[in-house]
């Protein structure tokens, strides 16, 4: 389904100053509408907190594991700022061969067991955001999307020696106990991804913004642990069996050369014995609050 032309404005009504339409186009293309049953729909768009890289880095993986077929393409000109997030050129001996724009792009694939899934990726949105949030609802109602689950990271006092624990914002109370929070209230900037988990879930469909905690001395370069925890989630609460045996064998390598440089920086070895303590003793204290029965 190809984005219909802009129309032309039209006067208002009462004689007043010519106004377009809202909404004037659709913000994508459908290639092919896929054969899915019940997809879960992941999602990662990059520009927002993604400590260590691990929501990227886990849609990376997902993107890499299985064999996707496009979807729908959203036309770039209409939602990205192209000077904050522009093309990419090709020189080869001083001659330019090649131009890569940015791509926001829906896929499908099927996990191991032939389950079906849907991948939104590529940069968020600068403009329009209510429209696209509108219209990847829209087309995920229409396909059937049955869970909606966002990717992404945030830097923490977690240690790296304990599996990346991973919080939660989700559209109801069982699905946030399934996950984890932190508990009270926040009010907190949010991303496309938010928005888009609001806009499903007010349309019936359950929705979850997976957040790792990555540690923060580890925060800026590739974190594969909290990617392999943010795709183990991403397959238990979809009911999905998904490859991460590349994900795990890359976590622990990287493990490894954390252990090797603590161990070479007494400061370091320090803060990540404090982090370990302080991490036990936060879940010794939910076992006992658990077995006192309370929530």
């Amino acid at each position: 389904m190809s984005c219909p032309a802009l129309p032309a404005a039209v006067g208002s009504p009462g004689g007043g100053p010519a106004r377009l339409p809202w909404p004037p186009v659709a913000l994508y293309t459908l290639h092919e509408r896929p054969p899915v049953e019940a997809p879960v729909l992941a999602v990662h768009l990059e520009g927002w907190i993604d400590a260590g890289s691990a929501g990227s880095g886990a849609m990376n993986a997902l993107l890499n594991t299985l064999d996707v077929a496009p979807v729908a393409s959203f036309h770039v000109d209409h939602l990205l700022d192209q000077r904050a997030r522009r093309p990419v050129l090709q020189v080869v001996n001083g001659v330019n061969t090649a131009l890569s724009w940015p791509k926001i792009q829906l896929v499908t694939a099927k996990d191991r067991a032939g389950r079906d899934l849907l991948l939104l990726h590529g940069p968020e949105p600068d403009f329009q955001w209510r429209a696209f949030a509108r219209d990847v609802r829209d087309l995920g109602i229409d396909l059937g999307v049955r869970l909606v689950v966002g990717l992404g990271a945030f830097p923490s006092p977690a240690p790296h020696t304990r599996p990346a624990p991973i919080v939660c914002a989700a559209s109801d109370a069982d699905l946030a106990k399934a996950v984890g929070f932190i508990p009270g209230t926040q009010e907190v900037a949010c991303s496309m991804q938010a928005v888009l988990e609001r806009g499903f879930a007010g349309a019936g469909v359950p929705a979850v913004g997976l957040w790792a905690r990555v540690p923060h001395y580890a925060a800026p370069a590739p974190y594969p642990a909290a990617c392999l925890a943010l795709v183990e989630c991403l397959a238990r609460l979809g009911g999905l069996d998904l490859d991460v045996a590349e994900l795990k064998a890359a976590a622990e390598e990287h493990r490894q050369q954390l252990d090797l440089l603590v161990a070479t920086n007494p400061e370091y070895a320090a803060l990540v014995q404090r982090l370990e303590s302080d991490q036990d003793g936060a879940l010794a204290d939910e076992v006992e609050r658990f077995l006192r029965g309370e929530e």
